[in-house]
């Protein structure tokens, strides 16, 4: 028959959820701690508790030391008592001496002690058996009941435990009723001094996904997957779905019939709309889809390395609002779920902005290659502006128009964007190719300058972006204080002007021989046409360039002579590059540029005869009672 101790140790371990040894360990720490207090018992003294569970029996062992004379009985033990518990025991060794009757004589503080440290351990174990219950739930669906609300956060139940859901992570416009099931995202679970802290969602995108991953069996099975997903809570959602497996539509299984599948989502989410788009390869094609229910008539891409990727959208006149939508929600989740900035235009704006322009160039080249166009097209906006009716064929007419003017115009945005590559290029190979290799610790500046640097890379490319484009590095550090960019151009300076061996700066990387070390790579820029002075190289090497990416290898660029050079990056005839931004310009925060911060050195590149290569010349100020006022400084 079970003891009175058995059937409350099973019963705690069965209430509380806890493992039998967990309660079986504070069982015994509480009678360490309760002998302690009754006896006294030194901290440094090793006592040992231990429980029989089958028939209840506590027994207590103390460490006492073998003496021929037991002056303090409770640190000393004879040696005929020793050997009964270590028959190998000898005076002053130590052993483990059990302590009799000792239970029955406790007191009433030393039971209370008892009491506290088995109900402390036990809510320990409990807190931590529940933190690592629900961290393993971190990221999936759970079921509460709503136990208590205010303005802030709502309190869930969720059985041993308690969740809240803050008011940003609720769905606007949704109200919650004491002792309603709510089903939850569970966000992130902390750990605390009183228990978990559970923080739940309604309104995470990630709510959005697991809901179609309950709804859809596909999607559970891995036949499809969800690629991307804008979300805002509450109004409108635009998930992008992609099949793995051949014969499956993916936006029908994610539809189900007659739409049952996702209005259960739809009925969860508080009558949220959400648009099922078909992923793809191609980003005009999924743009085109990702701005649905609108019709688009063309999508023009540029990916530059300043302004990103920006896609520029026209759509006809009448769906141009349905393409921006309410407060440009539409062409916002668009844009999130492609990951492409995008720009809407109208047809007829496009072709008005066009009229306007002929005489500028590169449109003025249309008035001699389709003089005929443009008359008809000018008549049909003559006869849109008087408010007469435009015939379906007249606005397939607007729409071709359109299409010529933006190809044209992002033919010219191309042109530039290869003509400044290839000035890239140019100044790129008169630095030593080691120098992209440095690390940007090896610069003497301050750990704020580096961080903002990081885009970067490398030592080189913080040198590239100084020569050729130093407004996109004044945008990295623009907000740092005590002139950055000053700070910058001195230390480059001091690095170059040091004589170093640019190899000993580079950090060593270890390869491991099973696989290559695996990098980002963007799309390079491709030039089409390429100086005369470039050669194919043998040997290419990945290197950073000035703005952050890292780019595929380039071709090596034979060092070409002064007047190419002086042509490719338009210096003018006086040899000096003015590199002082505009003391007007306002900056990223909206206020003026300070004019004292703002004015950079002049620079001058001078073709070096004995090293062969081009290298960059600074002018600094002396004394003007000199007969000169500049002194020449490489």
């Amino acid at each position: 028959m079970p003891n009175e101790l058995q059937l409350a140790f099973n019963e705690i371990a069965e209430l509380r959820s806890l493992q039998q040894e967990v309660v079986l360990d504070a069982l015994q720490s509480a009678l360490v701690s309760a002998y302690r207090r009754d006896a006294n018992a030194s901290a440094a003294q090793a006592i040992e508790a231990r429980i029989d569970p089958a028939t209840g029996r506590a027994r207590i062992f103390v460490e006492k030391e073998v003496t021929d004379d037991v002056k303090i009985p409770g640190t000393e033990v004879s040696l005929e008592k020793a050997r009964f518990y270590n028959p190998e025991a000898q005076l002053g060794d130590t052993v483990m001496v059990q302590v009799e009757g000792t239970t029955k004589k406790f007191g009433r503080i030393a039971a209370q002690t008892a009491k506290q440290v088995i109900l402390q351990k036990i809510r320990e174990a409990e807190r931590n058996s529940l933190y690592e219950e629900y961290i393993s739930r971190e990221g999936e669906i759970i079921t509460g009941t709503v136990q208590s609300m205010n303005s802030s956060v709502v309190t869930l139940s969720l059985g041993r435990a308690e969740a809240i859901l803050p008011r940003a992570q609720q769905i606007p416009g949704e109200r919650y009723r004491q002792h309603e099931k709510v089903r939850v995202y569970v966000m992130e679970v902390k750990r605390t001094n009183k228990g978990p802290q559970i923080v739940c969602s309604r309104s995470h995108r990630n709510m959005l996904r697991r809901l179609l991953e309950i709804e859809v069996p596909e999607i559970y099975n891995g036949q499809i997957e969800i690629r991307s997903i804008a979300r805002e809570a509450g109004y409108r959602s635009k998930v992008a779905v992609a099949a793995l497996q051949e014969g499956i539509d993916p936006v029908g299984a994610c539809v189900g019939m007659r739409g049952m599948r996702i209005q259960n989502i739809v009925k969860e989410l508080h009558d949220e709309r959400i648009d099922v788009i078909e992923w793809g390869n191609d980003p005009k094609d999924f743009i085109t889809k990702a701005l649905s229910p609108a019709r688009v008539t063309g999508v023009y891409l540029e990916d530059d390395i300043h302004t990103g990727r920006t896609a520029i959208v026209i759509v006809p006149e009448d769906q141009l609002s349905l393409a921006i939508g309410r407060e440009g929600q539409n062409a916002r989740l668009a844009a999130k779920l492609t990951g492409w900035r995008i720009d809407i235009k109208s047809v007829v704006e496009t072709v008005q902005s066009a009229l306007d322009n002929l005489d500028m160039p590169p449109l003025s080249d249309l008035v001699e290659t389709h003089p005929v166009m443009i008359v008809d097209v000018q008549r049909i906006m003559d006869k849109k502006s008087a408010g007469m009716t435009v015939m379906p064929e007249e606005y397939t007419t607007l729409n071709k128009f359109a299409d010529l003017i933006e190809r044209k115009l992002h033919s010219q945005r191309e042109q530039a964007r290869l003509s400044r590559n290839e000035q890239l290029v140019a100044v790129k190979s008169t630095l030593p190719a080691e120098l992209f290799e440095v690390p940007l610790t090896a610069l003497p500046l301050s750990e704020d300058i580096l961080q903002a640097l990081q885009p970067l890379g490398n030592v080189g490319a913080v040198m590239l972006a100084t020569l050729v484009d130093e407004d996109s590095l004044y945008r990295l550090v623009a907000k740092l204080p005590d002139n950055p960019m000053f700070q910058i151009q001195s230390a480059l300076d001091v690095l170059m002007e040091s004589g170093i061996d640019f190899a000993e700066l580079v950090e060593p990387t270890e390869v491991p021989i099973e696989a290559a070390p695996i990098v980002n790579v963007v799309e390079p820029i491709v030039v089409q046409s390429a100086p005369a002075a470039v050669e194919p190289a043998e040997d290419e090497e990945l290197v950073l360039d000035a703005f952050g990416g890292v780019v595929k290898p380039e071709p090596v660029v034979v060092a070409p002579s002064v007047p190419e050079i002086e042509a490719i990056l338009e210096i003018p005839a006086d040899g000096w590059v003015e590199a002082v931004a505009d003391d007007d310009e306002d900056d990223e925060d909206g206020g003026k540029r300070d004019k004292k911060k703002g004015r950079q050195k002049r620079r001058q590149l001078i073709f070096d005869e004995e090293s062969g290569e081009v290298v960059s010349k600074r002018k600094h100020k002396t004394n003007r009672k000199r007969g000169h006022g500049w002194d020449d400084d490489f």
